[in-house]
């Protein structure tokens, strides 16, 4: 069966056809009603491997393994290791216990059957350990299965901010779990429920809106939607709130990483008073607790100058203990790295703080062996370790993974499915802001005799999808498989009309009989960011490009009417451009499924979205405070939850 599967994906390379990816048949994995751990002397006795019966309660299992485990398996499971990092055999010899991929962590081969034999072997080695504790796999698809060629991938979610739809977004949530979950992904690291206060930051996008009551209504939706109503059913995944907590409200020229240039807001400081911290920022993980949230992964930032991952206050006394979390604590990328420069003093005090798993997620024979140390030495107490190991544990099995730790489901057809692709074109459609309308530019006719695209973002399933796409920080270029927005116009105007397109605007070859420009009854620009992610976003100038401005200016010389589409992950500048259109919208990013933002172009759908976000005027607005607003101080461009009726 692997065989022919490897040499139909050769075929699918060598006549590069998509589609064959998807529709590839998984493995036929081993599925044993009982696991028998690597050392089956532990069978000896009728009660030997009570753990392994799914008959016992959770926890009477949980505590019948933990009593078995060496520290060495205790810490091998509170270490999360990248999977272009670890070296198989030692995930059975460092009795490993969870794998992840980050941003552009896909296998060799990125289809569904590369991703289901890449989880599958490692938890071959899992199961050959003394205990046969299966791995956990965990993945951030944070809009849809997204380091996956040919998943769906949904709006991220500033647009589904937009919405304001509860339902939808528990229905992506779903939809998205059954996409991991049919590659053996039963982990995912998302929603995030950070309320971003600043639009300069370059996590802006991910996260729903600016007001908490709206991100608390709509994670608990996508939480929801991931877990359904049994863990361990076959289309659901665990969800992972984050970061905890605070995140959306760092200040600008606090944060102190560089990846590729200086991080201005992201990993910064959150300067608030513990009021503030909680009503702003820590109400959506209450929602969270109460949906059932059983990880919740901590933030990289800082609370007036402690860092988060070493907030023993914070992560033990209220998340915990006040609030009640009974999952565990993952720390974010590297996470404890940061709160000391010294590694062994780190990881103590991340430990001792209340991070469970760490996310190593590189060097995991130091932090184990630093961990060992350190509990030999007693500056981390055996019960920290064992509440650790006892937490991550009791999520294993309720995720099912003692009873099916290898892929559930039979086919792919789920992934990309028709259905699916609808969902997102509905959620497309429904996210779209019309800021501007005058006279009845909108809904565009389908007859209309001639229409000019112009623009980059019109025909690029890269720069619409963003960051968090096949790879992390996303990139231009035709990446998976979609439909652009121009070829969405292209599929709904009628046999009639003429859809011309050119990037940059100019329509220059278009010339009548005569030799006069052609002027279009209707030009459309599709302007607005490449893609990024994280602190690489970070961003203190958010007007319009010159290329773009140009676009803009081009086309409204050669259009009747001009409507302007603007792609992007936040609100921009575009005080200056707004009157030169005679509609605006703001498209956000939506994804894989360019046709809604065609369908209500064309009035399929009517504009239901409404701003998530305060719109600025100009950058020295940035950030907005409630109080400069309510006073009439500074004027925002657009407030909060406009859109026109």
């Amino acid at each position: 069966m692997r065989t022919l599967a490897f040499t139909l994906v050769a075929i699918c390379f060598s006549l590069a056809i998509t589609a064959c990816e998807v529709q590839l048949e998984p493995p036929q994995s081993p599925t044993p009603t009982t696991l028998q751990p690597g050392n089956t002397n532990l069978a000896s006795s009728e009660n030997a491997l009570l753990y392994m019966d799914p008959s016992i309660p959770v926890d009477e299992r949980v505590e019948d393994l933990l009593s078995r485990m060496t520290l060495e398996e205790k810490i091998g499971q509170m270490t999360l290791v990248e999977n272009q990092s670890i070296v198989e055999q030692d995930i059975t010899d460092r009795y490993i216990g969870g794998i992840l991929s980050g941003g552009g962590g896909y296998p060799r081969v990125n289809n569904p059957l590369g991703w289901t034999e890449m989880v599958d072997n490692y938890q071959d080695f899992a199961l050959k350990t003394r205990l046969g504790i299966p791995i956990i796999y965990g993945s951030d698809g944070v809009h849809g299965h997204n380091n996956l060629k040919g998943a769906t991938i949904f709006p991220h979610n500033i647009g589904l901010g937009a919405t304001r739809d509860p339902d939808l977004v528990r229905r992506i949530g779903s939809a998205t779990a059954q996409e991991m979950a049919a590659t053996n992904v039963y982990w995912n690291f998302a929603p995030v429920l950070a309320v971003p206060q600043d639009i300069r930051w370059g996590r802006i996008y991910e996260g729903y809106s600016e007001n908490s009551e709206l991100v608390s209504s709509l994670g608990k939706a996508y939480i929801e939607g991931l877990q359904g109503g049994d863990l361990a059913h076959h289309t659901t995944v665990l969800a992972t709130p984050k970061h905890f907590v605070g995140d959306g409200g760092t200040k600008w020229g606090t944060a102190t990483t560089f990846i590729m240039q200086q991080f201005m807001l992201d990993q910064g400081d959150t300067q608030v008073d513990e009021a503030v911290l909680r009503d702003v920022h820590m109400a959506p993980y209450i929602d969270a607790i109460d949906s059932g949230a059983q990880s919740i992964m901590v933030s990289f930032s800082s609370w007036n100058g402690q860092t988060m991952h070493g907030n023993e206050y914070l992560l033990t006394e209220v998340l915990k203990n006040e609030l009640g979390f009974k999952g565990f604590l993952v720390s974010d990328w590297a996470g404890i790295d940061q709160i000391t420069e010294d590694y062994y003093d780190s990881v103590v005090v991340a430990i001792t703080a209340g991070i469970d798993m760490n996310m190593v997620p590189y060097d995991y024979d130091l932090f184990i062996n630093t961990m060992i140390s350190a509990v030999e030495k007693g500056d981390i107490p055996v019960e920290r370790v064992d509440d650790a190991v006892r937490r991550i544990l009791k999520v294993k099995f309720e995720l099912g993974l003692f009873e099916s730790p290898y892929t559930r489901q039979n086919s792919y057809s789920i992934i990309g499915s028709e259905d699916h692709r609808k969902l997102a074109r509905e959620a497309v459609a429904k996210s779209l802001v019309l800021l501007k309308k005058d006279y009845d530019v909108i809904p565009i006719r389908k007859d209309i005799a001639t229409i000019f695209v112009a623009g980059e973002a019109a025909d690029d399933i890269g720069i619409q999808s963003g960051g968090w796409t096949i790879e992390w920080q996303g990139r231009s270029g035709n990446i998976t498989t979609g439909t652009t927005i121009l070829e969405g116009i292209e599929n709904t105007v009628s046999a009639d009309t003429q859809v011309y397109y050119d990037p940059l605007g100019g329509f220059d070859q278009l010339n009548d009989d005569q030799g006069n420009p052609v002027i279009a009854d209707i030009g459309i620009a599709i302007v607005g960011e490449l893609p990024y992610a994280e602190g690489v976003g970070d961003k203190d100038d958010l007007s319009l490009t010159e290329a773009d401005i140009n676009v803009i200016n081009h086309l409204q010389e050669r259009s009747e009417n001009l409507i302007i589409i603007l792609v992007s992950g936040r609100p921009m500048i575009v005080t200056e451009q707004l009157p030169l259109a005679d509609a605006f919208i703001a498209a956000w990013l939506p994804g894989s499924e360019g046709q809604g933002v065609a369908d209500a172009l064309f009035g399929d759908i009517p504009f239901t979205g409404k701003l998530p976000y305060t719109w600025p005027r100009s950058m020295d607005q940035i950030p907005f405070d409630s109080n400069e607003i309510e006073s009439g101080e500074k004027i925002p461009l657009f407030p909060f939850g406009y859109s026109v009726e």
